[in-house]
């Protein structure tokens, strides 16, 4: 896996969600990981903490993650960070939607709580 010290934000309103994805990528790959239940905490978390990659969460209440995406990319200390969209939805419009926004990838859920660091850094383009 990767050798340097990556700092991920897992942006998702569910809680069980966030534990198990911060566990697998800390005890997986040793990545230090932020967390936020909402996309405006996430916005904020974001550009205090400037990490390296954010993974979303599609579907969450009050501002989605499509969304908050778009709000990101307006703010200019945060646009920079690859953001990865986490969904259930597999519907091959919502995929197509979701490849124009300019996003770093599309994972799925359920997740593989083992291969998640690996198919994060596979999308971010992260080698050893």
């Amino acid at each position: 896996m990767d050798s340097l010290m990556r700092r991920i934000l897992i942006i998702d309103d569910e809680d069980d969600i966030r534990e198990v994805a911060a566990l697998s990528l800390e005890a997986t790959a040793g990545w230090q990981i932020l967390t936020a239940s909402s996309g405006a905490e996430g916005i904020d978390i974001a550009s205090l903490e400037q990490p390296d990659a954010i993974l979303m969460d599609v579907m969450m209440p009050g501002v989605d993650g499509p969304t908050t995406f778009a709000r990101m990319q307006q703010t200019p200390v945060i646009a920079h960070i690859p953001v990865l969209l986490l969904t259930a939805k597999v519907q091959g419009v919502d995929q197509r939607r979701f490849a124009g926004l300019g996003l770093a990838g599309i994972l799925f859920k359920p997740f593989d709580p083992l291969t998640l660091a690996e198919q994060i850094a596979t999308a971010l383009g992260w080698k050893d």
